[in-house]
């Protein structure tokens, strides 16, 4: 059997890994599959792989109190490798741009183990936007073996960038893959504050947590959505306050006390999917969830100066504002007043796949290394 190792630490990693690694057990006989996860984000880790049924095989532990990206990296660097060499893996599984996707990668390598990356090829052009996972994903596509690219425009870059087109899979985005898994119409929330929500108003759905935005953009960000609530009294706000102390501190402090605001710990995969499909705008510094919305009929927001998901915006699906508050409140506005303007962003066609993503990754590893 062909040995897998998946290797993932955060949350978005644990969604989008997940449907993969159902696939590969789902595969009697072919693979067998196992799982380490790094525990970068420790409780929205272990909230996803709960309601994947998932669980991991090896538990590296690293989160502590006040971490940093070079903590991480150097304690996956200190705590992967002897892991890999017990385990000789025939080839890693890491997704996307986190510091585990770089620390991952590159420790598989001084162990001389193949790396396949999912999510390959997205780029901003800007090694500090998004920081640091611009520089995590361009330093793993020159390590990995295999490189799962979701788009045409992913695959393209990667090409462009040198890579052999034989280890090169368009695939789409197993983000799809999870979300089409796990969405019912027949949902009730189970975090009070969520169920209490008034089914007839609109709501806006708010995410916000980047490093690059700490500071001035973030404080720009909370202050358009002050201006967003004080313009709609009739709107519903929901923002889960990521648990970053900067983060918390600052949204804290400007949104606390908004009629219509409702400030919650951050929910679990499947809370959150089922936000997404009770909201009627969703503005979003992530990148899954720039992803995630579009196929449930939701119009994005994007709160970063530059994405690496620009198919969406070429879709009609998002569009970027950026962080500067005239400008989040505009675009907005005009989202929450014009029905036309509306119409076109919830409308548009969906580029990240079809929910095929991980069948077609796990043809491609079955292939490589049968």
């Amino acid at each position: 059997m062909i040995r897998v190792l998946s290797v993932f630490g955060t949350r978005p990693e644990a969604i989008k890994m997940a449907p993969i690694v159902r696939a590969l057990r789902a595969a009697p006989g072919e693979f067998e599959s196992l799982i380490c996860v790094t525990a970068q984000h420790r409780t929205m880790l272990d909230q996803v792989l709960e309601v994947f049924a998932l669980k991991a095989d090896v538990d590296l532990d690293l989160m502590v109190p006040g971490q940093t990206p070079a903590g991480i990296a150097a304690g996956i660097l200190d705590r992967l490798p002897p892991l890999l060499r017990r385990v000789r893996p025939d080839v890693i599984l890491v997704q996307g741009d986190t510091t585990t996707t770089f620390g991952a990668a590159f420790a598989a390598f001084l162990e001389r183990v193949p790396t396949a990356h999912v999510e390959a090829g997205l780029r901003t052009g800007d090694r500090w936007q998004p920081f640091p996972e611009e520089m995590n994903r361009v330093l793993t596509t020159r390590i990995a073996a295999m490189h799962f690219a979701p788009t045409p425009a992913a695959r393209d870059t990667l090409l462009g960038e040198g890579v052999p087109a034989g280890d090169v899979f368009l695939t789409g985005n197993t983000v799809i893959d999870a979300l089409l898994q796990t969405v019912r119409t027949d949902y009730r929330f189970r975090t009070p504050s969520l169920a209490a929500l008034d089914p007839l108003r609109r709501l806006v759905l708010v995410t916000t947590h980047r490093r690059e935005s700490f500071g001035a953009p973030l404080r720009s960000i909370c202050e358009a959505v002050r201006d967003l609530a004080g313009r709609f009294p009739e709107l519903q706000f929901v923002l889960p306050v990521h648990p970053n102390p900067e983060v918390k501190r600052t949204v804290e402090t400007l949104l606390c006390d908004l009629p219509g605001m409702h400030l919650v710990a951050p929910v679990d995969y499947l809370e959150f999917v089922h936000l997404m499909n009770r909201a009627h705008l969703v503005l979003t510094d992530s990148g899954g969830v720039q992803e995630e919305a579009p196929s449930l009929g939701k119009p994005v927001l994007v709160l970063r100066e530059v994405t690496e998901r620009p198919e969406g915006v070429a879709a009609g699906t998002a569009m970027v504002v950026g962080t500067d508050r005239d400008r989040i409140v505009g675009a907005a506005s005009e989202l929450l007043t014009s029905p036309d303007a509306y119409a076109r962003m919830a409308n548009a066609v969906n580029p990240y796949g079809d929910g095929r993503a991980s069948e077609r990754i796990v043809t491609a590893l079955a292939t490589r290394y049968a």
